[in-house]
């Protein structure tokens, strides 16, 4: 869960909405550190072709109230998954970090 000014955002809901967005392949959100609102989300995006972080987010817009929509999009190649193919967050989250 993602705690953003008071209000709880769930991963797994702001995927399936990103996943409806024809050209994604894989999405993934977690919560990063943010001086205003305590966490953002930031979404992590495998594409099949090119597209605009605009693009993602006016999809979000259609969904998803104001808070819930992604301040960071980072499109990658991959994300790391486990032996059965689950997403890690925990890794894309030590990733964040690391780069801080």
């Amino acid at each position: 869960m993602i705690l953003v000014s008071g209000f709880n955002v769930y991963p797994n809901e702001l995927e399936d909405v990103l996943s409806l967005f024809p050209g994604v392949l894989e999405a993934a959100v977690i919560g990063v550190p943010d001086e205003k609102s305590g966490e953002a989300v930031k979404a992590f995006l495998v594409m099949k072709e090119p597209c605009s972080e605009e693009a993602i987010r006016a999809h979000c817009k259609q969904y998803l109230t104001a808070y819930k929509i992604p301040k960071f999009i980072e499109f990658r190649q991959t994300l790391p998954k486990s032996n059965v193919g689950k997403i890690l967050r925990r890794e894309l989250r030590s990733d964040v970090k690391s780069a801080a």
